[in-house]
């Protein structure tokens, strides 16, 4: 790709957040957790946004129950790691992206690692609670803005789909379980975050049905489509990116 071609690719992103915003966001890294339905949407939108510099993380592989929500793999990617099936397709279609994977695991153990240098946005799109809860934990005590995704399993009705701040979280029982533990950390609020107020579709799985294992912890399949992961990613990367286009430098008036 050709400098004028890059140009031309993002005269509309230019348009929308004005070019100083959009320098903004073209020199920025963000680092997102979390390679699944709404994670991979949220990536694909970033790049496609023109963020300079995307860390993808995911410590799974693609499963073919992945491949009906996931926009970028196929089956030939089934049992590869999700961070470099992720990589791979922004590299090729977003090539003015540094992208880089990460095949890693989240929890306080690894955020110096996974954290340092500080990204300067984090997207939390991690569907499994106490690595979820010890990101954003990290995030609000070392002052790395983070957005967050709460349930978008087993929903189906985007009128219902929401973005605010944690506090303001309703109806939604991973976010009510995410407060709770925040709370404990004396966290009550700061974390922008999209959730749904639609009960979850809950289907009895039969007696002899497998159960995922995650981490040596046996985990119900949850019911999703790729429409409300999708909603619920391009929803996270939109407040990212207008987070980034407002930001002033350092020392910059307000």
């Amino acid at each position: 790709m050709n400098s004028s071609d890059s140009l031309d690719r993002f005269t509309r992103t230019v348009d929308l957040y004005g070019p100083e915003g959009f320098a903004r966001i073209r020199t920025a890294h963000v680092t997102v957790f979390g390679q699944g339905g709404v994670g991979a949407h949220a990536a694909v939108a970033l790049a496609r946004g023109g963020v300079g510099r995307l860390t993808v993380v995911d410590f799974d592989v693609i499963s073919s129950s992945s491949l009906n929500r996931h926009p970028c793999a196929g089956p030939d990617d089934v049992d590869r790691p999700k961070a470099d099936v992720m990589a791979e397709f922004l590299r090729r279609t977003c090539p003015d992206t540094d992208t880089e994977p990460v095949t890693a695991f989240f929890h306080n153990d690894s955020a110096d690692e996974l954290l340092a240098p500080a990204p300067d946005h984090v997207v939390d799109a991690i569907d499994s609670l106490n690595p979820k809860v010890a990101l954003l934990e990290e995030c609000l005590g070392r002052g790395v803005a983070v957005t967050s995704s709460m349930g978008a399993a087993a929903r189906t009705d985007v009128s219902l789909v929401r973005s605010g701040d944690i506090s303001e979280t309703s109806l939604c029982p991973l976010a009510a379980r995410v407060r709770k533990f925040l709370r404990r950390k004396g966290y009550e609020a700061g974390v922008p975050c999209v959730w749904s107020t639609e009960t979850p579709v809950v289907r009895p799985m039969p007696a002899n049905e497998p159960r995922l294992i995650d981490r040596g912890r046996e985990r119900l399949r949850l019911a999703s489509s790729m429409c409300i992961p999708g909603v619920f990613g391009f929803s996270v990367a939109s407040l990212v990116l207008g987070s980034l286009a407002r930001e002033t430098s350092p020392g910059a008036d307000a």
